[in-house]
């Protein structure tokens, strides 16, 4: 790439974060006032939220359901905050005002009187569906509820209120509080100050929002899954975990695929109890290898989480690959590539042929902020020649 090409590649990612606030339909509509924050759960994504909110004055009233958790988060949120001050950023006075802006509570009662509550436990639709039923006898007319899901229907998560049109997914990016990216899930009934609302509190908060429909996964984790459906398939025709990352990291991503699942943890969404040992990641969790928090995952990891090549996995995938019949062959870095990044823009093309997301440059914002696309290439679809 040029640095001409560089240069047109970083004023269009520039370009498509302001044009991505642009909302057909929400000209001249104005946002509620949002003065008060709730949010539920005060875990790794229900504390970094927080932090947003604190960190520009908003009060915030945290619930969570059993003392020790709600203990744990307080504790995780007022270290970030120290060793910030640690490093100069804050000083312990500012420090010791955000705490005070922070009410912990086992109760949903004390959300009463809060004009945004965003819940962010994890991803089981019976529980979330549970939780906005309550809210719905809880919340003050005209607060916003919104959901933290990464990947469920925010419409059915909806239906569970009498108050669907006050209802929204806000998809933070972990760590909550560092990354800017903020997906905003417009459900089938929400509201147009609703949806206002949303993107103006992200602004406030410092975040670049973006809008999506409703879709599993939405535009982001819709687009990557796909890519790690093309990651899986590559080891079962010979590469390993880190040809693939590889490919990805060269490129100029953070980390790639299988680096990535490592650090999320590889039982997200598995169960010992339904494992049948299919898929390689459930063998790596059978056997306890469920990413850095083990000290192995796709990789091995030290006391420090740094990273080696397991012998122990590559043999895995050889054995395999010849037990489900793979066809192993020599692939370049090149074709690494290709093969993981052409189902990203196949399914951006989707997206953006059923209005899931507005534009081209809201697929480019998303992948820049939240997934780290190589910004100097402009995001995703602006690379792929997609306009």
């Amino acid at each position: 790439m040029t640095a001409e090409d560089q240069a047109a590649a970083l004023a269009h990612i520039a370009a498509a974060e302001a044009k991505a606030a642009e909302i057909e339909g929400l000209e001249g509509v104005a946002a509620r006032p949002v003065n008060s924050v709730g949010i539920i759960g005060a875990g790794t994504m229900g504390g970094g939220i927080a932090m947003n909110f604190l960190n520009v004055g908003l009060p915030v009233t945290i619930v969570e359901r059993e003392q020790a958790a709600l203990d744990r988060g307080l504790k995780v949120i007022r270290a970030n905050y120290e060793r910030s001050a640690a490093r100069g950023k804050l000083t312990a006075e500012q420090v010791e005002a955000r705490m005070a802006l922070l009410t912990p509570s086992l109760s949903y009662d004390s959300l009463g009187e809060a004009d945004l509550i965003i819940e962010a436990i994890f991803e089981n639709m019976a529980l979330k569906k549970e939780i906005f039923a309550k809210l719905d006898g809880i919340a003050k007319p005209g607060a916003v509820l919104a959901s933290n899901t990464s990947y469920l229907d925010v419409d059915e998560i909806a239906s569970a209120t009498s108050r669907p049109a006050d209802v929204l997914g806000m998809h933070f990016f972990s760590p909550a509080n560092v990354m800017k990216l903020l997906e905003v899930v417009r459900g089938a009934k929400t509201a147009p100050d609703v949806l206002r609302t949303a993107m103006d509190v992200g602004v406030k908060i410092g975040k670049i929002g973006v809008v999506s429909g409703v879709c599993p996964g939405f535009i982001g984790n819709r687009m990557l899954s796909r890519r790690q459906e093309a990651a899986n398939a590559l080891l079962l025709e010979g590469a390993m975990p880190a040809d693939v990352d590889r490919a990805m990291t060269d490129f100029g991503f953070p980390m790639g695929p299988f680096q990535m699942s490592d650090l999320a943890g590889l039982d997200i969404g598995w169960s010992k109890e339904t494992s049948t040992g299919e898929t390689l990641r459930d063998r790596l969790c059978e056997m306890d290898r469920r990413g850095q928090k083990t000290g192995a995952g796709f990789y091995d990891y030290d006391a420090d989480r740094k990273r080696s090549v397991s012998p122990i996995v590559e043999q895995m995938i050889r054995d395999y690959v010849a037990e489900k019949g793979g066809q192993p062959k020599e692939l370049t870095q090149a074709e690494i590539l290709e093969r993981l990044t052409a189902p990203m823009v196949e399914e951006g093309r989707e997206i953006l042929a059923e209005g899931i997301a507005q534009r081209p440059g809201d697929i480019d914002a998303v992948w820049v902020n939240g997934y780290g696309w190589p910004r100097g290439s402009g995001g995703v679809m602006y690379w792929a020649g997609v306009r």
